[in-house]
């Protein structure tokens, strides 16, 4: 147990509290690296291109077994408005598993599951129409993003389970790591 947990600590996504969000110390990751969450996947789609247009490989079966993901029991594409941030929030049940299909989207993980090696690793993944990619996301790995692109960013997510509104817990966006959010000037 690391110095930032203590008998208190949640099991149990239900058992998070802001307040102990706040009480992590983050570690947060340059973005120009691998993703170093463990369990975090990010797989670079493939696109097939030539002058007529493109096609971009959303999802293959063959991935569930070559590339470590898991199958979808439910899919849903949603948008969300230029500059809006979404999060955050984390599952307790169900692996997220999505990707951009327009615009381009920030999205920003949160280790807070105790007994990991990457407990408190922070990272930001960007993605989309120009770099198409697919991000799953265990378990208690809280997660938001961010829409960069205006007029809105489309996201088609493939959920490991159906929908169980049991299964989300929503925080604030500024109630931990306002920081990570791009872009930022300088």
């Amino acid at each position: 147990m690391s110095a930032t947990q203590s008998d208190s600590t949640p099991k149990h996504a239900a058992d998070v509290t802001i307040e102990w969000l706040r009480s992590i110390r983050y570690q947060i990751q340059p973005a120009s690296r691998v993703p170093t969450i463990e369990g975090v996947i990010v797989k670079d789609l493939r696109v097939n291109l030539d002058g007529r247009g493109d096609v971009i490989e959303l999802w293959s079966r063959p991935w569930i077994e070559a590339e470590n993901l898991v199958m979808p029991a439910h899919v849903y594409q949603s948008a969300t408005d230029h500059g809006v941030v979404k999060c955050w929030h984390l599952h307790d049940i169900h692996t997220d598993q999505f990707t951009v299909t327009r615009g381009k989207l920030q999205v920003s993980l949160v280790d807070i599951r105790p007994d990991s090696p990457t407990f408190g690793h922070v990272n930001a993944i960007f993605l989309g129409s120009q770099r198409p990619r697919l991000i799953k996301i265990p378990p208690m790995i809280m997660h938001g993003w961010k829409a960069l692109t205006p007029p809105e960013v489309i996201v088609v997510n493939l959920q490991s389970h159906v929908y169980d509104a049991a299964d989300e817990f929503k925080f604030p966006w500024n109630c931990v790591l306002e920081e990570v959010w791009e872009p930022r000037n300088g």
